[in-house]
């Protein structure tokens, strides 16, 4: 079953501890990514796909990116959290559209592409967030195509 795909753990940068030759949590970021986030969300099956719908929560501290995990934590939605705490363009409710499969810097990428879709009522996002040179996201995917 998983096993045909035995060498593909090399080509997405070496993290292949998943198996079954799907898309595997973050690579460059294993101990500081986990893009289950709240509810799990690769715990189920994801169909490969080169689009996500992404929306995010950019703090340039990682002491504000946790202020923001704990609202989220409290259950205030996604963009109220995103418009409060995101320090970059996308202010209005952290939505950054269709993104293409790299267009994206890589652990954000990753990140992005290992969630499963949710809503910003009920998001699943990575939780611890995602650290690259912009600084922590906290990211949420609302599609997958």
């Amino acid at each position: 079953m998983g096993k045909d795909k035995k060498s593909g753990g090399g080509s997405g940068g070496g993290g292949g501890g998943g198996g079954k030759g799907k898309k595997p949590k973050p690579v460059d970021d294993d101990e500081e990514v986990d893009a289950g986030g709240k509810g799990g969300g690769s715990g189920g099956k994801l169909k490969p796909a080169s689009h996500v719908k992404v929306r995010h929560i950019l703090c340039e501290k990682h002491s504000r990116a946790m202020e923001a995990l704990d609202k989220l934590r409290e259950g205030v939605s996604f963009d109220k959290v995103a418009m409060e705490y995101s320090e970059d363009k996308a202010k209005a409710g952290g939505a950054l559209g269709w993104m293409v499969r790299g267009s994206m810097v890589g652990a954000f990428q990753d990140a992005a592409f290992a969630l499963a879709p949710s809503t910003v009522s009920a998001p699943v996002y990575t939780d611890p967030p995602v650290r690259t040179q912009f600084g922590y996201h906290i990211i949420m995917s609302e599609g997958r195509k």
